[in-house]
């Protein structure tokens, strides 16, 4: 796995972790973002947010500033580096999903897709029960 890990998020110092990836996919998303809107979009709690993008900030991928509008409000977003780093991301994974689909025949991939709906539906449902369960154990 450590060779699909490097070819996604690259090697050595130059490597990105899974989650300071998601981050930087959800960054490039608009020009700026609200740290708890982030967060909200990413499905973490703020403070790793908060770690991810400090991770980015770093190293240039990120920057925060204060709102122009409210000064007590940060906003983030990715710099140009960031977009072209994710741009170049976006390339490999491309060309990983090509590969990959490039292996079913045309005839199964409505298949495929609609396996993946059903996988990704039980996931939602599994975390919203995990959630009640934790909110009942709470309150």
């Amino acid at each position: 796995m450590s060779s699909l890990a490097d070819y996604f998020f690259g090697v050595g110092d130059d490597a990105l972790e899974s989650g300071q990836m998601d981050t930087l996919d959800v960054l490039v998303q608009q020009d700026g973002w609200r740290m708890g809107d982030l967060a909200e979009a990413l499905r973490v709690d703020p403070s790793t947010a908060t770690r991810a993008v400090q991770r980015l900030e770093r190293i240039g991928l990120a920057r925060r500033a204060q709102s122009h509008d409210d000064k007590r409000v940060v906003i983030v977003c990715a710099t140009d580096a960031g977009r072209t780093r994710h741009a170049e991301a976006l390339a490999r994974r491309q060309s990983a999903m090509h590969f990959i689909m490039n292996c079913f025949e045309p005839n199964e991939w409505e298949q495929l897709a609609t396996s993946f709906e059903k996988f990704v539906h039980a996931l939602d449902e599994f975390v919203t029960e995990l959630d009640e369960s934790r909110a009942e154990k709470i309150g």
